[in-house]
């Protein structure tokens, strides 16, 4: 257990505790920040305390910061895409069908096994079931993804997310003529009332904002670009839907009777943006479409 004692001091006075604490010890991302204070792990004077504390002058804040746990999942030699890496990330091309990180009843075949094989080691502020993952995207969606290789790295990439400096553009068919060359969706999301494994555009979610642009038409059918400026979970794949433009192949927010049967929805993340946690450079990384969704764009042109 590291400990690390910090004095307020009056420059700082009337801080939130996490924010407080996050200035001094940047490695630390907020929400791992809050998720110790919970745990009992940052004390105030000697004593428990709540995120939402303002600090004050000569608050003594200690930090016990836990060892790293030894990961459980297995390394497996599962053959995955990296597009690049050094010693503080990995960027990948995660294929179709991959789940990105293990789950209850499903420790094994994944995209964390699969880069714990090649990497060796990824930062553990995610615990023991999703080491160096930053961000997600689902089961059924390819794409390129960034890899956090340490807790440094993965507290400066977090934060890119977080304010929204992350470049990720995405390619989508979707259903139906759109006529606006360019939109913005800008509607909350959040779990749907009925369905609890589901999301919606409801009044009390958390602001989701994405940008689209036509690429092509095809025959009742639309190639387009999307842009995230927040990344809820389904963002892209609900909002179209909500516009009444679902993804093909999309089983959840789709139609029931789809009129082109597709394995997962036709959703790639295109582009990823990044500036390098270490060296400060902007990066860029761009992965074509898979093969069957290149087959299925070839059929509709005919």
């Amino acid at each position: 257990m590291e400990q690390i004692e910090l004095i307020v001091r009056s420059e700082d006075e009337g801080t939130r505790l996490d924010v407080f604490i996050n200035r001094n010890i940047d490695r630390l991302s907020r929400s791992h920040i809050q998720k110790m204070i919970e745990d009992g792990l940052i004390k105030v004077n000697g004593q428990n305390s709540k995120t939402s504390l303002k600090v004050k002058r000569d608050h003594l804040v200690e930090v016990n910061i836990p060892e790293p746990k030894k990961l459980e999942v297995d390394a497996q030699d599962i053959s995955i895409e990296i597009l690049y890496e050094d010693n503080h990330v990995a960027v990948v091309n995660k294929p179709k069908g991959m789940v990105v990180h293990p789950a209850c009843g499903n420790y094994s075949g994944t995209l964390v096994n699969a880069i714990l094989y090649k990497c060796g080691h990824l930062s553990s502020i995610n615990g023991v079931i999703r080491p160096g993952i930053v961000h997600r995207i689902d089961k059924d969606t390819s794409g390129v993804l960034v890899i956090a290789k340490n807790d440094n790295a993965h507290t400066k990439l977090s934060q890119q997310l977080k304010d929204h400096t992350m470049t990720r553009r995405y390619i989508a068919l979707a259903y139906g003529n759109i006529k606006n060359q360019k939109g913005i969706i800008d509607a909350p999301i959040g779990r749907h009332k009925n369905e609890r494994k589901k999301m919606a555009v409801v009044k009390e979610g958390k602001s989701a904002v994405t940008h689209f642009e036509v690429i092509e038409s095809l025959n009742g059918y639309t190639l387009i670009k999307a842009s995230l400026k927040t990344g809820r979970t389904h963002q892209i794949r609900v909002h179209m839907a909500y516009i009444g433009h679902p993804l093909v192949g999309d089983e959840v927010y789709g139609p029931k009777r789809p009129k082109i049967k597709a394995k997962g929805q036709m959703l790639h993340a295109e582009v990823l943006g990044f500036i390098h946690p270490d060296t400060g450079e902007y990066m860029e990384f761009r992965t074509p479409i898979p093969q069957d969704f290149k087959d299925l764009l070839d059929k509709l042109r005919l």
